[in-house]
């Protein structure tokens, strides 16, 4: 029999129903009612500092366990301040639910208190977003945005819910089934073009597999290996991607693009089959399209139809789950390989030969100094404590992609990366939604002396929570990356990039009652980390590193993938 409940108590058993174990949220006069019921309820609650890092704590929660985020904010400001949130997850497909409150029905359109279009304003940030006005609605639209939310290619989903509903009465029942007649998924992929895959796969002389996001997303990570391994083909992986395939994997050979290494991107240039999984052929991996990977064929498999030939044109395009059409391929690959990696074993040893040679041609290669500690130098001692099995979140800008080079990820879901959207303040609230998911984990937050200072007032959710985060500031005293750009491409004309003002991290620890160290010299460095990840609560440690070291390779804005800048330009010998 249908019980009466309020609708802030409908909306916290079907939350419950969805096995929520976590809000992340900043409670407000509208959304009283739900915090109320909240009260009495089974789920954590976790309280920020911000709206804008509850949705980045969401996000980390749900790169971290692969199950649904959620967030929660008033209306108006607390709602507003949750759009940067959102349009990451949007850009990075992870999968959130939104709940905001919103003035009373009879209320809408008259600029009341805290009133604003969360609806309209989060339209092209969300999957899918929802205004409930009408409490008969609120449990079947709870139960549709998660499934939307976590289901095909994954995405936030904002709920917009109005004070009048969440303080009606009405009967709920259990919602059962979900009707979407306009949501179709494609899942299993054209068993033909899959066929034809396999086909086209031991036909290449220099196959090249570039794996992303959707590779995680899709749980797809065992299959990932046993294409490799099945093909024998070199791998790279993006930014979204890392960890897909595990760092020591001898087929792994980096990630590619603006940042990538050398034998990346000239493999992917070089290729004559680009083998595309859950990636969306992203500006930062392809450099100048019109040249990118020219002499290659492309199947692209991805489960969201728009992303194919949206970039680049593919050859063959399978539209569906990267884990069921991956499987299948694999399945077709090793029933051919008897036939047909004989005919191909002198063209891949040929192929390998070349990567390899590009490899020790250009490796990345870490710098050390006596006099100061390199970034790159930080980032070994990191992969050093950390081996392949920590979870590593970044802020973005030089640590992120230095981080990316130098780091080593062994198993999915390992790195948290805001990836498309490029949010600073992302690194330290997302390392909070991965220690509440993972308490026992080890979690570092490698962050800029910039975006931790974006997202610094959280620090006191970390020490109230009692979460043991690492938390190492690569201090540079500067926006690295901008800082870069204008060195690079500004003839060093260096505008509003010096952070002149830094806290004292010692003090600014002890005044939140937990640990916190200033390291300054190389010699220090590798037992400083060993104490703060070995320390049982929260630690800030603020490296201090070299102000002006730059980030190679680096792929110009413009320019060919394989045109990268190796190392910084030589200073022009003048004669005597």
């Amino acid at each position: 029999m249908a019980q009466t409940m309020s609708g802030a108590r409908i909306l916290m058993e079907c939350l419950q129903r969805e096995g929520v174990e976590v809000i992340f949220g900043y409670p407000g006069g509208v959304t009283l009612p739900l915090y109320d019921a909240m009260y009495e309820g089974e789920i954590r609650h976790i309280l920020v500092r911000h709206e804008e890092n509850a949705c980045f704590m969401a996000s980390g929660y749900a790169r971290a366990t692969g199950k649904v985020g959620v967030a929660c904010a008033t209306s108006g400001p607390g709602a507003t301040n949750l759009t940067t949130g959102l349009v990451d997850c949007m850009m990075d497909s992870i999968p959130v639910v939104a709940l905001t409150g919103q003035v009373s029905s009879k209320l809408i359109g008259s600029d009341a208190f805290q009133e604003a279009d969360t609806f309209g304003i989060t339209r092209s940030a969300t999957k899918h977003n929802y205004l409930v006005k009408d409490i008969r609605d609120l449990a079947a639209v709870i139960h549709e945005a998660f499934y939307i939310a976590s289901s095909g290619r994954p995405g936030p989903v904002l709920v917009d819910i109005t004070k009048d509903v969440l303080q009606g009465q009405a009967h709920y029942a259990p919602v059962h089934a979900i009707h979407l007649p306009g949501y179709k998924l494609v899942t299993e992929g054209h068993a033909g073009q899959i066929r034809r895959a396999a086909q086209m796969m031991w036909e290449a002389s220099r196959p090249f597999v570039y794996a992303g996001g959707g590779i995680i997303a899709s749980g797809a990570h065992e299959e990932l290996r046993e294409l490799v391994e099945t093909l024998d083909a070199p791998a790279v992986l993006t930014l979204m991607g890392l960890g897909a395939l595990p760092a020591e994997h001898p087929n792994f050979i980096s990630m590619p693009g603006m940042h990538g290494s050398y034998a990346a991107n000239m493999g992917m240039y070089e290729c004559d089959l680009l083998i595309a999984l859950g990636v969306r052929f992203d500006d930062r991996v392809t450099g100048r399209l019109a040249s990118f990977a020219p002499h290659a064929k492309v199947i692209h498999v991805d489960i969201d139809p728009a992303e194919i030939g949206k970039n680049r044109a593919a050859d063959l395009p399978i539209v569906g789950d990267a884990k069921k059409v991956l499987s299948r391929i694999v399945k077709s690959l090793k029933e051919a390989a008897p036939q047909m990696r004989p005919l191909r074993e002198q063209d891949r040893r040929e192929w390998w030969q070349q990567i390899r040679a590009w490899k020790e041609e250009h490796p990345l290669k870490p710098v050390f100094s006596a006099d100061e500690i390199k970034p790159q130098h930080l980032m070994v001692e990191i992969d050093r404590l950390c081996g392949g099995d920590a979870i590593v979140s970044v802020d973005v800008g030089q640590h992120q992609m230095w981080a990316a080079q130098f780091i080593r990820f062994n198993r999915p879901r390992t790195w948290l990366s805001s990836s498309g959207l490029g949010s600073m303040g992302f690194g330290l609230p997302a390392a909070i939604g991965a220690q509440v998911a993972h308490p026992d984990a080890l979690v570092v937050a490698v962050v800029g002396d910039g975006g931790f200072q974006m997202a610094m007032p959280e620090i006191s959710t970390m020490a109230n929570q009692g979460l043991p985060v690492k938390v190492v500031i690569m201090n540079n005293g500067y926006l690295g990356m901008v800082r870069q750009w204008q060195d690079l491409f500004y003839q060093n004309r260096l505008s509003a990039v010096q952070i002149e003002a830094f806290p004292n991290i010692e003090k600014l620890a002890d005044a939140y009652g937990i640990k916190g160290r200033i390291v300054d010299k190389p010699a220090e460095l590798r037992s400083a980390l060993e104490d703060a990840f070995r320390h049982p609560g929260p630690v800030l440690l603020d490296v201090r590193v070299s102000p002006f070291e730059n980030v190679y390779p680096m792929v110009p804005a413009g320019a060919a993938i394989n045109e990268m800048v190796l190392a910084p330009p030589k200073p022009v010998e003048v004669p005597a």
